[in-house]
């Protein structure tokens, strides 16, 4: 065999086709093949804002609903704007620096791009 698959979760390079899929036999990872000219294209992370408009890193968003925020009295009021913003995995998708809050994690359905 002289191409290795190489997992992407775990990086060992066992990695083996099961037909329409790849699989890790070390960490159980399953992934689909994608070609190299495709993957080093891909943009990566694609975010959406409340109105569908897409999201980059750097853009300003404004808070659409009012947002409790635990650990604090006050809560994140419809309107505010927040500059500046980081794209990132997960379910709360922007990392972002409120005035008055500090550092935040917001989900992209609560907000609009300005």
């Amino acid at each position: 065999m002289t191409d290795q698959i190489i997992c992407p979760s775990c990086h060992s390079p066992y990695g083996y086709s099961t037909g329409s899929t790849l699989m890790c036999p070390e960490c159980g990872h399953e992934w689909n093949e994608t070609p190299i000219e495709e993957s080093a294209n891909d943009a990566g992370l694609v975010v959406k804002d409340a109105n569908g408009s897409i999201l980059q890193n750097g853009d300003s968003v404004i808070v659409l609903k009012t947002l409790p925020v635990k650990g604090h009295p006050q809560s994140v009021k419809a309107g505010t704007k927040v500059k500046n913003i980081r794209l990132v995995e997960g379910d709360h998708n922007i990392d972002c620096r409120i005035d008055g809050f500090g550092a935040m994690a917001l989900k992209s359905e609560f907000v609009r791009k300005a």
